[in-house]
């Protein structure tokens, strides 16, 4: 055999070893089955954040994430709205993406308004992606609320004001009258401060996070808190008094859990009789958790109905209209204690009973020891 020969022989062996190598291949991938692309999908959906669910073609459940079934998109392995399932169905017949609101009322869970939007895929499969609107329509509507009651708060010193400053100019003649109407006007002026300092402490401390944080001495904010209300208890003759424990530490910032204690201090002496006495004490209360620092505040004044109660930390809530219209009260103090007790991860509790006075706690985490972090 020459080698010319031999070369064109092995060339054609070869060749015909990469077709016979190609379609051995070919035959092998062919009656290999696909892989399961489950994992794959439940990957995704696990990494959405909306409510999601990938239905297919007999309307069966192939992959969902756990928003979807906690808000009653799936249960088991099928869609469990009759009128999204049917909006699938329309969505795999036609191809065009549809969305639609969906109101929500289940057992033991408040309202829910799902905005889905649902999705025909090239494969066939049908996407489903829902939102819960319900929290942000709540902030909304909330945000409404505040904007009407504030306007509503505002008119009232404004236009006594305007009134007042209209019968002064006619009353120029009489300096008694020019006095009284001066005083009221003065009256009036001092509640519009108030207000306004109030909203703006509000809007400061509502769903923040907090500013400055530090070791707040607990010992010093009830000392401030109580030096600040001095005048106006001795306007009322109510006694203030300080009782519980000492030298215990909060982290948080002194100057809202300052305002915090102002505000349940004012409260409760405006709520009080004449020789009154309102009480503040402080307690370190150990937990599994972690200590916790309790700050009450006690008065023998009127108290509050169970009704009321449930309303108390409610913006521009007020037990007593004319009792508030009478001390100048905004009905904000309360909300403003509870935002700023809750921005320092704690809670604010209630004891009352009408005609033996009230108690507010607020209950906040205790700092941790230096000494202890020092050793650490």
């Amino acid at each position: 055999m020459t080698p010319a020969l031999a070369a064109l022989l092995g060339v054609v062996v070869g060749a015909l070893f990469a077709v016979v190598a190609t379609y051995v291949l070919m035959r092998v991938r062919l009656a290999a089955p696909p892989p399961d692309p489950t994992p794959e999908r439940q990957r995704v959906m696990d990494a959405l954040r909306a409510g999601a669910v990938l239905v297919g073609d007999q309307d069966e459940i192939l992959a969902c994430n756990s928003f979807a079934t906690d808000v009653g998109l799936v249960r088991a392995d099928r869609v469990a709205i009759p009128a999204l399932l049917d909006l699938v169905r329309e969505v795999r017949r036609t191809g065009e993406t549809a969305t639609v609101n969906l109101d929500q009322t289940r057992s033991g869970r408040a309202g829910q308004r799902l905005a889905v939007r649902v999705v025909k895929l090239d494969d066939g499969v049908v996407l489903v992606i829902a939102d819960d609107r319900a929290a942000a329509l709540r902030v909304e509507a909330s945000a409404r609320d505040f904007m009407a009651n504030a306007t509503h708060e505002l008119k009232t010193p404004v236009g006594a004001i305007t009134l007042l400053a209209e019968a002064t100019e006619q009353a120029a003649d009489d300096p008694d009258a020019v006095e009284r109407f001066a005083g009221k006007i003065q009256r009036e002026a001092a509640r519009l401060t108030q207000l306004v300092t109030q909203i703006v402490q509000l809007s400061r401390v509502q769903g923040t996070q907090l500013a400055t944080v530090g070791v707040v001495d607990v010992d010093d904010v009830v000392t401030t808190a109580i030096e600040r209300s001095g005048h106006l208890a001795e306007q009322r003759h109510v006694s203030l008094t300080v009782s519980g424990a000492k030298g215990l530490l909060i982290r948080g910032s002194r100057d809202q859990l300052v305002t915090a204690l102002l505000n349940l201090l004012h409260n409760a002496i405006h709520y009080s009789d004449d020789r009154a006495r309102v009480v503040v004490t402080t307690r370190l209360v150990p937990g599994p958790d972690g200590d916790r620092v309790t700050i009450a505040v006690s008065d023998n004044g009127i108290g509050i109905s169970e009704e009321d109660q449930l309303r108390i930390f409610e913006r521009f809530y007020r037990v007593d209209f004319a009792r508030s219209r009478q001390t100048g009260g905004t009905g904000l103090g309360l909300s403003i204690v509870s935002e700023i007790v809750e921005a320092h991860g704690g809670t604010i509790s209630l004891w009352s009973r009408v005609g033996s006075g009230s108690t507010f706690t607020m209950e906040l985490p205790a700092a941790p020891d230096l000494e202890e972090d020092e050793d650490a």
